[in-house]
């Protein structure tokens, strides 16, 4: 009895070894959400670069973030719940040829902790000005994906000497209780668990998941984005958006670039969500032109 008990020991403990092997291999080929194919092994782990990635305390909770190439500060931040700092892999790759660029997990995704406060913009923002003002002294062009776009939204509001020019992809006007968010680990799972057992990989705080889960829905069903919130950017903003976006219609969209004072707009035809994961080359033609005014 000792000497099955033994065994079986040891076969849970070579298990175990095996799977840990496994989730260091996978996490060298990381992949963003619902990847179709696995990063090349020579590409950069953008989210989990020990050679360029940082910490910085925020109020309750440490940030994880990268910092690339250099000149002058660009913050990139990646989408919510599903994003990752890797689907902004192409934008980094670009703006760090000319750019300092600050590429940050907001809490909760990747290697950031969640904090003890909820999920909202208003804290996603004060994050994000901690970063930019411990990595330089200028203010920064800032470019954010849907979640990553509302909160730059709120980082130009409420801390205008520090934000230059803002790039909005896939965020327009939110009426509150326009989408019901109920996300949970076992819905992520069934989406694409190869991303979400890396991310468990990573997160600081995996026990804490299904308490984010929770947090993150019920801070998105307590959100509204309307006028007074984009009356109050004054920095130039370039509103982008796919003309099929599902999670940001184009209308809600084009009532944003509507709504705050000086703003441009760019719809890209026939694309989704995630234009850039799409049509990267239209996206960077119609930034081009606005980071150089």
């Amino acid at each position: 009895m000792n000497q099955l008990q033994d065994k079986l020991k040891f076969l849970c403990c070579l298990l175990s070894l095996v799977c840990i092997n496994a989730i260091g291999q996978d996490l060298k080929q990381l992949r963003h959400f619902m990847q179709q194919n696995p990063s090349s092994e020579t590409s950069i782990p953008y989210g989990n670069n020990p050679k360029a990635g940082h910490y910085l305390k925020a109020d309750n909770a440490r940030i994880y973030y990268e910092v690339y190439g250099k000149g002058k500060p660009f913050v990139i931040l990646h989408g919510g719940i599903f994003g990752s700092t890797l689907e902004m892999g192409r934008f980094i790759d670009s703006l760090s040829k000319n750019y300092k660029v600050i590429a940050i997990s907001t809490r909760g995704h990747g290697k950031s902790e969640i904090g003890k406060s909820d999920p909202s913009y208003e804290q996603k923002a004060k994050d994000v000005n901690a970063i930019i003002q411990a990595e330089t002294s200028d203010s920064a062009t800032v470019l954010g994906f849907s979640d990553g776009a509302y909160t730059g939204y709120y980082l130009s509001a409420a801390f205008p000497a520090k934000v230059k020019k803002l790039i909005a992809i896939g965020a327009g006007t939110w009426k509150k209780g326009w989408r019901n968010f109920t996300v949970n680990k076992e819905m992520a799972l069934s989406l694409d668990s190869l991303y979400w057992k890396q991310q468990m990989a990573l997160v600081p705080e995996p026990e804490r998941v299904d308490e984010w889960f929770a947090s993150i829905s019920k801070t998105y069903n307590s959100t509204e984005v309307k006028e007074d919130l984009f009356k109050k950017i004054q920095c130039p903003v370039l509103v982008l958006s796919g003309e099929l976006d599902q999670n940001a219609p184009l209308q809600s969209v084009i009532d944003a670039y509507r709504l705050i004072p000086n703003a441009r707009l760019g719809i890209i035809p026939n694309a989704p969500h995630p234009v850039f994961l799409v049509n990267f080359d239209a996206v960077w033609a119609s930034m081009t032109p606005f980071l150089r005014l």
